[in-house]
């Protein structure tokens, strides 16, 4: 009977040493999958948006046109920097009624009496000639086409995030270049300048 007693006991601790190193294994299989699971957990990353510094630079630049080519096409442009984008506000007068191009020009230079001391479009990023947002590429000076009235008086205005006053960028810059009025009409196709025809006014973008 004592044997029988003792046998039971020593199972019966046997038993329960198993369960406990068994629980144990289980705990530990456990906590290696959590710390496996944990090392694989990334944080997304998340990229900087930041404006360039002179996003926060408001500016304001007048400028003057004079006539060119034994024209009488004279007028003044405004030119204002807000948040990054650039608004350019024209008012000509002398024109002949109807449409007429007008153009940034590589150089602040209008002595000449053609205006072609002005050299030709500004084109910083060596795009073709086109109409501005045009996919096939397009002048960073290709403003476009105006519209006199029958007293050859015009208006245009222009915004755009693509130009900037004195920030320094060559490809948005547009200081120390020149705006030329053409007596023709802009086609937006021929080169390398759209067949616009004689230049009838010039202004330098200077401050």
């Amino acid at each position: 009977m004592k044997h029988a007693i003792l046998y039971i006991s020593i199972l019966a601790l046997t038993f329960s040493t198993a369960c406990k190193s068994d629980k144990k294994e289980e705990a530990k299989e456990a906590t290696e999958m959590t710390t496996e699971t944990e090392e694989t957990v990334t944080t997304p990353k998340t990229t900087s948006t930041e404006e360039p510094a002179y996003y926060a630079d408001k500016k304001k630049l007048t400028m003057a046109l004079e006539p060119k080519s034994d024209s009488k096409v004279s007028g003044n442009i405004v030119f204002t920097q807000d948040n990054g984008a650039v608004t350019m506000v024209a008012v000509i007068s002398g024109l002949s009624e109807g449409e007429h191009a007008i153009h940034i020009h590589e150089k602040a230079d209008c002595s000449s009496d053609d205006g072609k001391s002005t050299g030709g479009h500004w084109n910083p990023t060596g795009e073709p000639h086109g109409k501005w947002g045009d996919d096939a590429g397009y002048h960073k000076g290709d403003i476009g086409n105006l519209t006199a009235d029958a007293n050859g008086h015009a208006t245009i205005t222009k915004v755009t995030d693509e130009w900037c006053i004195g920030c320094g960028d060559d490809t948005k810059d547009i200081l120390g270049k020149a705006i030329i009025v053409h007596q023709g009409v802009d086609d937006f196709k021929s080169q390398p300048s759209g067949a616009a025809g004689t230049r009838v006014s010039c202004g330098g973008i200077i401050q």
